[in-house]
């Protein structure tokens, strides 16, 4: 199956019907983005294309002076000309003990949906399989999983008091990230979505088999800014945290 059509397909299962849905993609960056249909005007996509270009230059200017920042698969110190995006990222992965673009997926997504708001009222920002939101009512993000028996037939809801959210996914299964795990999926909520990301990444390396849940959820559940997690392999399933299970 290819990336592509398990990218449109996913998707196309977290749509919500009161939302406006576009698409920005720009080089390896690729978003789906749903804001209240009040709010939206054409002139959003291209505030999000700039948004995006911008993102996207301050991350390479700095990869450029500190190439250990892009390759490195361990938490790094930053210099001090780190933009808030750079620093962000490398705080994330600090705190999950992963390299610092395990979580650019993540803090892209907020960044471009925190500018979003100053034009919406609501807003959701998908960024592979990691997502921001910030909307006035309860949300249900599907989950995808591969081949298991729980993919695209359950999703977590997410309420309004817990927004805005960051809920973001690692597959040692699905998809082209890099994930020394066999988990179907690993989902991870955090208000922080650089951090979400990170710990998904986290965590995925963890789970080879079922036999790895109770070492998974000990760890992520003390790594602090983290709310919830759920965790698939196969047919097998756990959670622990503020995680609403909905059948779809």
């Amino acid at each position: 199956m290819s990336g592509d059509f398990v990218r449109r397909n996913y998707r196309s299962l977290h749509q919500s019907k009161d939302l406006h849905y576009f698409n920005v993609k720009i080089k390896q960056t690729d978003l789906s983005i749903g804001v209240d249909k009040a709010s939206y005007h054409d002139s959003l996509i291209e505030f999000t294309r700039q948004s995006i270009i911008k993102l996207r230059a301050e991350l390479e200017t700095y990869i450029d002076f500190d190439p250990d920042f892009q390759h490195s698969l361990l938490p790094v110190k930053v210099y001090s000309r780190a933009t808030p995006l750079v620093a962000s990222m490398a705080e994330a992965a600090w705190i999950a003990g992963v390299g610092p673009m395990a979580a650019v997926a993540g803090a892209v997504a907020q960044n471009v949906g925190e500018q979003l708001l100053s034009r919406v009222q609501e807003v959701i920002v998908e960024n592979g399989g990691d997502i921001y939101l910030n909307c006035k009512r309860n949300r249900t993000i599907a989950v995808f999983a591969g081949q298991s028996e729980f993919s695209s037939r359950i999703g977590i809801t997410v309420e309004t008091d817990e927004m805005p959210l960051g809920v973001c996914t690692s597959s040692g299964t699905v998809g082209h990230s890099l994930s020394f795990g066999k988990a179907d999926a690993v989902m991870i909520k955090s208000p922080n979505t650089a951090l979400a990301d990170a710990v998904a990444t986290r965590i995925g390396n963890l789970v080879q088999t079922r036999d790895d849940f109770m070492t998974a959820i000990e760890v992520a559940k003390n790594i602090e800014g983290v709310t919830g997690v759920l965790i698939i392999k196969d047919d097998a399933l756990t959670a622990w945290g503020k995680i609403e299970i909905t059948p779809l």
